[in-house]
């Protein structure tokens, strides 16, 4: 089988990876591995007192991505496509936003020891979108613990996205501007997108729909 076995998803709250990642591993015949956001104890709490849960969220979303990803190494699912709605890098973009000093000391020590483990994706898409859109659809989906997600939070994610991934060389990266492509609606996009993910082999490319 050719092409990337290990295909990564990101973007910020509301950039629709779940979706993405839930089309593209049909298509391809991939294991899906989603993120366990709903599953995080902390995280309705941290929506309404940032400062005070903070570490507890982070600390905790850190560990569960390290136990996914030694998971798939663990059961060789990568003899197969894995298709993932994030990828282990992006926990530092929330880490520097969210915590102290003190905090970031101690959460460096224990990202250093994890990492080590952790395989990077054969080929990153990342989903970009105006944060006025990315509100929209965050108060579309209707999540409870998300129902008061200060727009400035999703301002302040926005920039430290596209600020790490303007940087990020550690995969191939494919990056897609979501603002006026819906491509879960477009299976002329999805095809070429696909075609891109088979193909994409160094660098960062820009993907802007192939139905048109």
């Amino acid at each position: 089988m050719g092409g990337p076995k290990y295909i990564g998803i990101e973007g910020v709250i509301g950039a629709g990876k779940t979706t993405l990642a839930t089309i593209l591993a049909e298509r391809l015949d991939a294991e899906l591995k989603l993120e366990e956001v709903e599953e995080n104890p902390f995280l309705s709490k941290f929506y309404q007192d940032m400062r005070g849960y903070a570490f507890q969220t982070q600390i905790f979303f850190l560990l569960s991505r390290y136990r996914q990803q030694t998971e798939l190494a663990q059961a060789s699912l990568f003899a197969q496509r894995v298709v993932s709605d994030y990828i282990f890098a992006k926990d530092r973009i929330f880490a520097y936003i969210n915590l102290n000093d003190d905090e970031l000391m101690l959460y460096e020590k224990l990202v250093e020891i994890l990492e080590k483990n952790v395989a990077s994706p054969d080929v990153v898409i990342y989903l970009q979108a105006s944060t006025d859109v990315l509100m929209e659809r965050i108060h579309k989906r209707g999540r409870p613990f998300e129902r008061n997600m200060p727009k400035d939070y999703i301002e302040t994610l926005n920039r430290a996205y596209n600020h790490f991934f303007f940087h990020y060389d550690d995969s191939p990266l494919i990056i897609v501007n979501t603002d006026s492509l819906d491509l879960p609606r477009s299976e002329d996009d999805i095809d070429k997108l696909i075609e891109m993910i088979e193909t994409h082999s160094r660098g960062t490319v820009y993907f802007s729909g192939g139905g048109r």
